[in-house]
Parts: C-alpha cells; sequence; structure tokens
C-alpha cells in the first residue's frame, strides 16, 4: 500500500512562531506554496499558516503583516498524518478535519507536507473527484 511518506513533499520548511506573517507570505511566495508548518523555538510543530488565513485573518482583518507573528495563527492542535500512515487514512483525516494540506511526522519530528495535489497524482480520476468534492463541500 501506498504510505504517507512515499507521496509528500519531503524537507517542509517551518514558520517559526516568531516570524512575522510578512515573512511567512515572502516565503510562501519564494517556494510557490500555500502553506507552511509552524515551529516552535523547541521544533515542536504548532500549526499550519496558510495563505488564505493570511488574506482572511490578516489582510481583511486589518492586521499588520509586519508586525503579527505567524504564532498567533496557530490554533490549537495541528491536524498531522504519520510518514507510514496508509494513503486511505491520510484521505480520512483531510475530509474529517476539512484541510487540504497536511504536515506529515515521524514520530515527533516534521518530514513533509502533503496537499491535495499529491492526492491527485496518486489516486485514480473517480477517487480524486471524491476528494475534491469532499474537502470543497462543508460535512
Amino acid at each position: 500500500m501506498t504510505k504517507a511518506r512515499d507521496i509528500m513533499t519531503p524537507d517542509a520548511q517551518c514558520m517559526r512562531t516568531s516570524d512575522t506573517v510578512l515573512d511567512a507570505a515572502r516565503r510562501m511566495a519564494d517556494l510557490d506554496v500555500g502553506a507552511l508548518p509552524i515551529c516552535g523555538e523547541d521544533d515542536q510543530l504548532k500549526g499550519v499558516v496558510t495563505d488564505r488565513d493570511i488574506v482572511t485573518k490578516v489582510l481583511a482583518g486589518g492586521k499588520d503583516p509586519r508586525a503579527m507573528h505567524v504564532g498567533e495563527l496557530a490554533q490549537g492542535e495541528a491536524v498531522t498524518v504519520g510518514a507510514d500512515d496508509e494513503v486511505g487514512e491520510v484521505l480520512r483525516t483531510m475530509s474529517e478535519h476539512q484541510v487540504r494540506r497536511l504536515p506529515v511526522i515521524d514520530g515527533h519530528d516534521l518530514v513533509g507536507m502533503i496537499a491535495q495535489a499529491d492526492i491527485a497524482r496518486v489516486l485514480d480520476q473517480t477517487r480524486v473527484g471524491d476528494v475534491v468534492e469532499d474537502l470543497s463541500v462543508p460535512g
């Protein structure tokens, strides 16, 4: 069976909780990604910041992205999958939590990220359509 580690993008770059939202936006642009994991000074995953978070929670809220830290966007416990979880578990986790991107951990270490596009590359078209529908329609 295909595992999360087989389809993930390895070596995900963490933003520190103390980095500014502007720093995160610039790194997303440089890496051409829509989400970055947020890690504490202890290197433990604290959450994920997305391009949508930046627009809806910062810019639309009238907040200054140069003054706001990405740690302020980390809410609750991060939704993750294990590196050895099968693709079916990845799909269930994405659907259950209505997320399009997931950090992949091995033990307590962040080892990669899985995006909806990674799933689309490994599934047949019918199943990809089901995944897109599950993530697009609130549960």
